[in-house]
């Protein structure tokens, strides 16, 4: 059986996943930053795959200690937050949040 997954991660999944889950919390960006130590402003890139300075260049996807405090945040293992990376949309559990 052929692997079905792509040779890149889904940026775009994880940054509507991370999305999903603050929202789904009910926490601002502030409440979110105040859990994890993150800045305000790498959490707002982070989520919307834009940088707030130098729009020339492309926005941090974050380092592993991020994900990790995120993780850690929501109350969930790293590789569960990590997931939507490998998800095709051929697969029925990846869905994207209408925000």
């Amino acid at each position: 059986m052929a692997d079905s997954r792509s040779d890149e991660p889904d940026y775009e999944a994880l940054r509507l996943h991370l999305s999903r889950l603050r929202h789904e919390r009910g926490w601002s960006y502030d409440d979110l930053a105040a859990r994890t130590g993150i800045g305000r402003s790498t959490l707002v890139t982070l989520e919307s795959g834009k940088p707030r300075r130098n729009p020339g260049r492309e926005a941090t996807r974050g380092s592993l200690d991020t994900w990790f405090r995120l993780a850690r945040a929501f109350e969930m293992d790293l590789g569960e937050l990590l997931l939507p990376l490998t998800r095709q949309e051929s697969d029925p559990s990846h869905r994207h949040a209408d925000f």
